[in-house]
């Protein structure tokens, strides 16, 4: 059988390694370069790899292609793999025939990093031998390869999901779903909202859907279709009829098997309402997994939030900076400023993807007294908001936007890198971005 690896990343040298071990003829091509560390892996594994190109004899002879989530299905080499039925499926999708352990699987819009984490959390504090990967982490193939988990908790993004045909996980969960990305789904939000759903399509009676039940498109979505697994929905303004999360006054409740679990929302680790979702979500979990209450209530309690997901950085002159560089959406932002209990100097901008700040206007006019904008276009942002906060300035460096934020920051404020919008114009990525944000409040 022959496996060929588009993309030589974590998850493309993962897959190499479990395809090689379980006997399959293996060779990785990456159209752009493949990183010396992984070049490493790939050689002392004995496996063929090329980078900075396709070769096509040595790709289109595949069994089965595993294409790295990054590889947009019009890439041509894709089309042509297509065209002559050669399955072209996701990591996810080829790991999961070589383990026995169960899964977790989250997607979503938003929430879904800092939800992932917590999920791991609460397992590893009960003691589980729990794996965490997926969107996140190191390569899930590549763990199936090398450790033994029982349980593995994945993060899985819209585009591995495409990739999913036979996969199911044992607990599901979508956390919200808002437009992101819609220019890898012809512009058309269904597709996206399907591609989410995808998650649950492979469900039993046996498995569970966790969801947001205030989320519009999940609830339409289920209004119109019929799944198989148990649903779980969340919610902080209703009560579920049979199993579920909601909120009783200042207490985050959840019920599963009759049996219910409550915690006062003040105790968890993380702010914010959409915090509260990812809490009671990451409860049920537990609660399927039959993990004790006691061990919950202090996970939820000790956790540490997820770096670049509003990540307290550092407070100065009676300032404090917050990094949400992972808000690379409006949506993400929408939480954001939601979250802020003080007057935000919002440093804002990037690579826009066909963002509709509109329904932001409420929050800005609320708690923003100053943007900063961030990007080598910032015409749509200024002329969104200039009628509705005194001051705006333009930059065009991290460092730059930092010093700026502190002379307009005064005592009680705080600074908040959200930027709505991805960051290849002056980052190599999200983390990137927040990294250089962190390093230029040090330097202040």
């Amino acid at each position: 059988m022959r496996l060929v690896v588009l993309g030589g990343g974590e998850s493309g040298v993962g897959t190499a390694i479990l395809g090689k071990q379980k006997g399959y003829d293996v060779f990785v091509s990456d159209y752009g370069k493949i990183k010396d560390n992984y070049k490493e892996v790939l050689i002392s594994n004995g496996i063929d790899w090329e980078d900075e190109k396709h070769t096509e004899e040595f790709i289109l002879n595949a069994d089965v292609v595993m294409k790295s989530p990054g590889i947009p299905d019009k890439a041509p080499i894709v089309k042509k793999l297509i065209e002559k039925d050669i399955p072209v499926i996701s990591e996810i999708e080829f790991a999961i025939q070589f383990t026995e352990a169960k899964t977790v699987g989250i997607t979503g819009s938003n929430g879904k990093t800092t939800t992932t984490l917590l999920i791991y959390h609460v397992l590893k504090e009960a003691g589980l031998n729990v794996g965490l990967a997926g969107n996140i982490g190191k390569s899930f193939a590549w763990q199936v390869a090398e450790n033994k988990h029982d349980i593995y908790v994945l993060e899985l993004s819209s585009f591995q999901l495409d990739g999913v045909f036979n996969y199911k996980p044992n607990i599901a969960i979508i956390t919200n779903i808002s437009p992101d990305h819609l220019d890898r789904y012809n512009y058309d939000y269904n597709l996206y909202i399907n591609s989410k759903f995808r998650i649950t399509k492979n469900q039993t009676e046996a498995d569970y859907l966790i969801y947001d039940n205030e989320d519009e498109a999940i609830k339409n979505w289920l209004k119109n279709n019929t799944i198989k697994a148990n649903k779980v929905p969340f919610s902080l303004t209703t009560k579920p009829e049979a199993e579920g999360g909601f909120l009783d006054e200042n207490n985050m409740n959840s019920t599963i098997n009759n049996d219910t679990f409550t915690m006062p929302i003040n105790e968890l680790a993380l702010e914010g309402k959409h915090n509260i979702k990812n809490a009671m979500a990451a409860t049920a979990v537990a609660q399927l997994l039959n993990i004790r209450k006691q061990t919950i209530r202090e996970s939820l309690t000790n956790f540490q939030g997820a770096e670049h997901r509003l990540e307290k950085v550092l407070k100065i002159q009676g300032v404090q900076y917050i990094n949400d560089s992972k808000a690379t959406n409006v949506n993400s932002v929408f939480y954001a400023l939601d979250s802020m209990t003080t007057p935000t100097v919002w440093i804002v901008g990037g690579v826009d993807k066909g963002n509709d700040y509109d329904e932001l206007m409420p929050l800005v006019r609320e708690k923003v007294k100053a943007i900063v904008c961030l990007g080598v276009d910032n015409t749509k942002i200024s002329n969104t908001f200039n009628n509705v906060v005194d001051i705006m300035v333009e930059t065009t460096s991290m460092a730059e936007a930092v010093q700026i934020a502190q002379r307009l920051a005064e005592k009680g404020d705080s600074v908040l890198l959200s930027p709505a919008c991805a960051s290849f114009d002056l980052f190599e990525n999200y983390e990137d971005r927040g990294k250089q944000f962190k390093q230029a409040i040090y330097n202040l």
